[in-house]
């Protein structure tokens, strides 16, 4: 697996930043085949030669930017997880961590990301895994820690948590995030729209998983 190179510091790091915000710029416009290393330093205000310097082939520019996506990633929502975890009365710490993932993820830099690692995946094998693992896999993990605390609290009733998890984030980010993935970044949605999904998200959830007699 490609290892993420660290930044530099001053001068090259702010260079190494706009190199990469341009690429990803070209690559979600025009693809990883269409992309051209002229057009990514034109739009960076840098030289070819500048981004061999930092990256070499245009391969391990796509790579460096897929692979800093991915730091901390699931750091997003861990202090809401350990909430949810900890929570006494589950239904509104769910709400409000399923406010928190529908209007995270539906962010624009967050959607060209997951569609630039979707429609490169054969391409780049490697890292479509990386960014499963290191994404929906490690969230879907620690929301499935937490439902099994509440289940062994009396609170849910969770026979499988991972496949619950998968459960919960689907049913609070499937309707916009596949909308947007489809019809592009154009779509937007107001966020007392998002709101409603993650609620009514939650409602259905706990239909299912609230455990009988809990408050």
């Amino acid at each position: 697996m490609p290892r993420l190179v660290p930044a530099a510091q001053g001068p090259a790091a702010e260079a190494r930043r706009r190199i990469m915000d341009a690429a990803l710029e070209v690559f979600v416009r025009d693809g990883y085949v269409g992309a051209k290393t002229d057009e990514i330093a034109s739009a960076a205000g840098s030289s070819k030669q500048t981004i061999y310097k930092h990256f070499g082939r245009k391969e391990k520019l796509f790579e460096q930017i897929v692979l800093e996506a991915l730091v901390g990633i699931d750091q997003l929502f861990q202090d809401a997880m350990d909430e949810l975890a900890a929570a006494e009365d589950v239904a509104p710490t769910l709400r409000a961590l399923a406010r928190r993932f529908v209007h995270a993820l539906t962010r624009p830099a967050h959607l060209r990301m997951r569609r630039l690692v979707i429609a490169e995946a054969g391409r780049f094998p490697q890292l479509g895994h990386a960014y499963f693992q290191a994404g929906p896999e490690r969230v879907h993990a620690a929301l499935a820690s937490s439902f099994q605390q509440l289940n062994d609290r009396g609170l849910l009733r969770v026979d499988e948590p991972v496949l619950a998890a998968n459960h919960f984030t689907w049913l609070v980010t499937s309707i916009p995030v596949n909308k947007v993935m489809f019809c592009g970044d154009d779509v937007t949605f107001p966020p007392d729209e998002l709101d409603h999904y993650a609620d009514a998200a939650v409602r259905v959830f706990l239909a299912a998983y609230h455990a009988p007699g809990s408050t």
